[in-house]
């Protein structure tokens, strides 16, 4: 009897959850608490909610003098993030790569931001007293970020990690001699076999020096060129390089500050580009601060490869960067808002101003992102199916519901982990009601 040739299955992603036992509350929306693919776990970011009455009642301060809000809630979402973690079989100080921390501030206010003072006026040692008895110092390459609104009333914070469990030992990145150390209590990155995550820098030590501005020099020009040397210094540091670099978070203040931004990419990453996502509305860590950004990396001698990933079949980005980058076993998305290849927000994706009580443009955005997303996996070979992460970002909470929905019902079965946050104005893209940072799982 001839034998039926041998058919290599990919591997699927697979959600995680820890369950009622664990102590993890079940979500309301339609999201996983992790995703598992291949040696990858991605948690989803974690808030003080039981899901039932809204604040989890453990973390209302019965006497305000002597309880902190913020170290309450840390210590709730914390701890619901570290059962998740072990749930999938990870450890939080073995299997963590990359944090980040999500703030609730009213501050910097949309004229501020205009005007380029992005402080958030956070104090941030409450949460990292409780940070630090949970996850050990230095904790993973992290990010701070404020941001206007959660998607429960009260909520002040939102955390969510990636996990990678394979046979590699973490090495953590160590600053070279005369470069910055990081604040915060986390790590400058972390490398682990061919991969290095590198925390977000910001360009603190140079906005003491804002007196020398000449009038020829853009400010956030020279802030985002200061923020990449830094970075270089750091990879190289982990036997990696900018040119290795396969996606950015990049956190700016204004919309205006896009286009500064992208001059220097650029400049900086002449061919192949990184994945990037760039989100406004940032409040940042350090008074002057204009821009932060984090870099996820392949090691110089790296066996793992990148491909830059292209198709006519959904719009041109949005400036200097590809649609998508494929590192491994992974999917790197660059910015995905509902515009077209001008830039501009695409034809259809608002109500028309005669008829204003017609459509829904919340809905009309993530069905045309879905398709564009979709044309961007097919041309990596995997599927939309194959989504792990979702960071959504809307400038108001008024599209979530019609949103999500859509977004749900392109998921029939495990649903990617996902973070969803409302920023404080609108996004570069004018009209745009959603913004979407994704990681897909793409098995060769």
């Amino acid at each position: 009897m001839k034998k039926k040739p041998i058919t290599k299955v990919k591997h699927k992603k697979e959600a995680i959850w820890p369950g009622l036992e664990a102590g993890v509350p079940k979500p309301l929306m339609p999201y996983s608490p992790a995703i598992k693919a291949g040696n990858w776990v991605f948690i989803a970011g974690q808030i003080a909610s039981d899901f039932q009455t809204g604040l989890a009642p453990e973390v209302v301060a019965a006497n305000s003098y002597l309880d902190n809000e913020l170290s309450l809630q840390a210590n709730f979402v914390l701890k619901n993030l570290a059962n998740t973690i072990k749930a999938s079989g990870c450890d939080v100080n073995e299997h963590m790569v990359r944090m980040w921390q999500w703030l609730v501030s009213d501050e910097p206010t949309e004229d501020d931001f205009s005007w380029g003072d992005n402080w958030p006026e956070i104090n941030l040692k409450p949460y990292l007293s409780v940070r630090d008895q949970i996850v050990k110092k230095p904790s993973p390459p992290s990010s701070y970020l404020g941001v206007r609104e959660l998607l429960c009333l009260g909520t002040l914070l939102e955390v969510d990690m990636i996990c990678l469990n394979d046979k590699n030992k973490p090495i953590k990145v160590r600053a070279p001699k005369g470069s910055t150390k990081t604040v915060g209590g986390h790590s400058l990155g972390i490398r682990r076999g061919d991969w290095v995550f590198l925390a977000a820098e910001n360009a603190a030590d140079l906005c003491e020096d804002d007196d020398m501005m000449q009038w020829q020099e853009d400010l956030v020009e020279r802030q985002t060129d200061h923020i990449l040397d830094k970075l270089s210094v750091h990879a190289k540091s982990a036997s990696s390089s900018l040119a290795k670099a396969v996606k950015a978070d990049v956190y700016i203040g204004h919309p205006n500050d896009f286009a500064a931004m992208d001059r220097v990419w650029k400049r900086r990453f002449p061919n192949n580009p990184p994945a990037r996502v760039v989100i406004p509305y940032m409040g940042m860590g350090t008074p002057g601060g204009r821009i932060e950004i984090a870099l996820t990396l392949l090691t110089n001698r790296s066996k793992t490869k990148a491909q830059t990933i292209k198709t006519s079949d959904a719009p041109q980005p949005l400036g200097h960067e590809p649609q998508a980058v494929k590192a491994g076993d992974l999917l790197f998305f660059s910015t995905q808002m509902a515009f077209d290849s001008t830039g501009n927000l695409a034809e259809g994706m608002v109500r028309h101003p005669s008829f204003p009580w017609y459509g829904s443009p919340g809905q009309a955005q993530m069905r045309y992102m879905m398709k564009n997303i979709n044309a961007i996996c097919k041309a990596a070979g995997t599927t939309t199916d194959n989504i792990c992460r979702r960071v959504c970002f809307h400038d108001d909470f008024q599209w979530f519901a019609e949103s999500i929905e859509e977004w749900a019902s392109y998921f029939p079965d495990d649903k990617p982990a996902s973070t969803t946050i409302r920023l404080g104005g609108p996004f570069v893209v004018p009209g745009a009601n959603t913004l979407l940072d994704l990681i897909a799982y793409a098995p060769d």
